[in-house]
């Protein structure tokens, strides 16, 4: 695939007035003015929005969205808040990208745009923050990585767990030996969710909507959910699951506790879509297990209530959001926020207090200024090998066949953490009275990764199908180039 300017990708999307390739910007004073817009202002673009404003030394300029309902709504909020601000509005986040007085640029769009409108804004000579996930697929991630590093442009992905003070407290001392070396590591995702449901007819989007731009590198299918917005996370084309969703932030935390070294060599699962009729298509209930440098690396995603009377979420060691990391000598249970170190017998024996990483954006902006990658507590390349190990479930997940109970716990007879859980999935899938005979899981295949190519490995037609699904099929002109 030959490189796609931003001329000629201007050129065939029919707009004129793009930037092209700038300059380097100079280390910026500690008292001169950083100007950021932000791209994706429905849901959390808002919140960052937020963020940005109020860091020292920092102009909120301009927001951005091609649905102008949710950009008037959005300038409007602003304009009327306790700190007003008057902000310039754009659907094409092509305009952004032209404007010669914006430094930085958030994204916060769907996932599909995360990677392409990274490196179109890093070749647009701005610096980024892209919300988690970075990559739709794993194969663009790393193209966001060579983009920054030949543009030399700062890149940090919204994985804000990094900047909580107290999990920044918490993974030195740990990694220092205090409880012993790691022998497990376990993310959990037990969200309260319901059904999206599913529309006779496909949805036609607002008149509000450009749908083309939002689309982007998406295919153009039929949408049969009820709601354009947020609901294309259960969208192949458009989303990751809730693995890819929330999960990316479980995925940091356990490489962190892993020493940010590298990512797994194996993958296997199981999962489904059970209970809600409706158009979603990812997985409500999600196993993954890892082989991580020998460690066991375990995430779950647990989306239905405990049962359909009873509204409410599982947890795991009391954990619904979070991670349990298992070293000899001690536990410790937490997330967001910080948690506890527990000792072997259960009790708890000291307290990593967080703040939610509320700091990340105020971190991005210092390393923005020093043009250090080093300042950066979620460099784009962090962001990218976690991201890496929710593509690996997901890829595992969609390659796999169904499975009865009976023919899933054959498959994963060597894994006593697979069988514990499916037996614990099971047993709340019993509670909504779903016939496993009738509607079985789906088995993932086991599939080998080699960290150093971000290939799988192996022989025959199902490595070759995982290989194929590490880069998806862009829709023109919207096209993650081999060359950026």
């Amino acid at each position: 695939m030959a490189k796609l300017s931003r001329r000629a990708f201007v050129k065939t999307a029919g707009l004129a007035g793009a930037a092209f390739f700038a300059p380097a910007i100079d280390v910026l004073g500690a008292n001169e003015e950083i100007r950021v817009a932000v791209c994706g202002v429905n849901g959390k673009g808002m919140n960052d929005a937020r963020q940005f404003s109020k860091v020292p030394g920092v102009k909120l300029v301009a927001l951005c969205d091609p649905d102008s309902a949710v950009l008037e709504k959005r300038i409007a909020e602003f304009a009327k808040g306790e700190s007003p601000l008057k902000l310039d509005g754009h659907k094409d986040f092509r305009e952004v990208l032209d404007r010669k007085d914006i430094d930085a640029v958030c994204i916060a769009t769907p996932n599909h745009w995360h990677s392409l409108m990274a490196i179109l804004a890093i070749q647009a000579g701005k610096d980024v923050y892209v919300e988690k996930p970075l990559s739709h697929g794993l194969w663009e991630g790393r193209k966001v990585i060579e983009a920054a590093r030949k543009y030399n442009r700062i890149v940090q992905v919204g994985t804000q767990n990094r900047s909580d003070v107290g999990l920044m407290e918490f993974y030195p001392w740990m990694l220092e030996g205090n409880i012993g070396k790691v022998v497990k590591i376990r993310g959990l995702c037990y969200k309260e969710r319901t059904g999206i449901g599913k529309l006779d007819k496909p949805l036609t989007p607002p008149d509000s909507l450009d749908y083309n731009l939002w689309l982007g590198p998406g295919q153009d299918e039929p949408i049969y959910r009820k709601r354009i917005h947020y609901d294309w996370h259960w969208s192949w084309n458009t989303g990751n699951g809730d693995i890819g969703n929330q999960g990316p932030h479980e995925f940091d935390l356990l490489r962190w506790a892993m020493g940010d070294q590298g990512v797994p060599t194996r993958v296997t699962g199981f999962g489904g879509r059970f209970a809600w009729d409706d158009a979603g298509e990812t997985p409500n209930m999600q196993f993954a297990a890892f082989d991580y440098n020998g460690i066991p690396a375990l995430f779950e995603v647990r989306d239905l209530y405990l049962k359909p009377e009873l509204k409410a979420s599982p947890n795991y060691a009391g954990i619904r959001i979070g991670v349990v990391i298992t070293c000899e000598g001690g536990e410790f249970r937490g997330g967001r926020g910080g948690g506890w170190v527990y000792d072997n017998n259960g009790e708890k024996v000291r307290q990593f207090k967080g703040d939610g990483g509320g700091g990340h954006q105020a971190n991005f902006i210092d390393a923005m200024r020093s043009r250090k990658i080093e300042d950066l507590n979620a460099d784009v390349e962090k962001g990218h090998l976690s991201a890496c190990m929710f593509h690996m479930a997901n890829t595992s997940f969609r390659l796999g066949q169904s499975a009865s109970p009976g023919a899933l716990k054959e498959m994963m007879a060597e894994d006593k953490d697979s069988l514990e859980a499916i037996e614990r999935f099971g047993a709340q899938l019993a509670d909504w009275n779903i016939d496993l005979e009738k509607t079985p899981w789906t088995a993932g295949v086991s599939l080998a990764f080699d960290p150093q190519t971000e290939r799988y490995t192996g022989d025959g037609p199902i490595v070759e199908q995982a290989n194929a699904m590490l880069r998806r099929e862009y829709r023109k002109p919207f096209v993650v180039p081999d060359a950026v």
